[in-house]
Parts: structure tokens; C-alpha cells; sequence
């Protein structure tokens, strides 16, 4: 049986998860003496967030299983490493970051819309998709 809400006119339906790993980085392109130049290590928090059509029988975007699934090999890539040492994260600044976990999650049927990285409880960064 169809939902009511799904029969007036469609919403924009995104979903959101968030995930947590542990690493280190240093920032080799910052300024002579600048603290993030050392070594050091977050407890990132990553937040993926996923645009689609709601499933007329199932009533949601997608499984979240799903998304954790797709997010389960960028975690093995990124948990307890030295980001720098990951190909295509030489300058792991949580801008970059953001954009390589937004080049790798897919999930068929959704678009990634944004990735949030919090390096800590204080400071964060966040990629869109751009319109169109």
C-alpha cells in the first residue's frame, strides 16, 4: 500500500550517517612552524549524506546497512593510519578529506550530496554537490 505522503508531489528526501575512525596527519603545505606541521592524530567523525527517491514499498532512501557497507572499505583505508601515507590524501586536510570520501561513496539509485569531516569536536568541514 502506497503512503500518502508519497502520493502528493515528491519530496527531496536526503539521509545521513555518520562514522567515526582514528588516524594520524601531519599538514606538509602549511606555513614554517605552524603546529599542524608536526605528526598528530584526530578521532574523525564523518557524516554522509545521501539524496533519492523514497522505495514506495519500503518507505526509505536506502538501507542504512548499505550505507555503512559502502562506507566499510574507505574505513579500512583510513582507521588507524597515517592519512598522508594514503594515495590521494598527501595534504589530508579535512577539505581534502572531505572531497576523497565524496569521490568514493556510491550507492546505486542515491546521490552523495555532502560529506562532513570533524577533526574535532570543534571544527569541521563540509563538501556539496554542486547543482545541476
Amino acid at each position: 500500500m502506497e503512503s500518502a505522503i508519497l502520493s502528493k508531489p515528491p519530496l527531496i528526501t536526503e539521509i545521513s550517517k555518520e562514522f567515526t575512525f582514528e588516524a594520524a596527519h601531519r599538514l606538509p603545505n602549511v606555513p614554517p612552524g605552524h603546529k599542524c606541521a608536526r605528526v598528530h592524530g584526530h578521532s574523525y567523525r564523518i557524516e554522509i549524506t545521501l539524496r533519492g527517491p523514497v522505495h514506495p514499498t519500503y518507505g526509505w532512501v536506502v538501507d542504512f546497512a548499505e550505507l555503512t557497507a559502502a562506507w566499510q572499505p574507505l574505513h579500512a583505508q583510513l582507521d588507524h593510519r597515517l592519512l598522508n601515507e594514503v594515495p590521494g590524501l598527501e595534504n589530508p586536510t579535512s577539505e581534502l578529506l572531505a572531497a576523497w570520501v565524496f569521490e568514493r561513496v556510491s550507492i546505486p539509485g542515491t546521490r552523495v550530496t555532502k560529506v562532513r569531516v570533524a577533526e574535532t569536536c570543534t571544527s569541521s568541514c563540509t563538501v556539496f554537490a554542486a547543482e545541476g
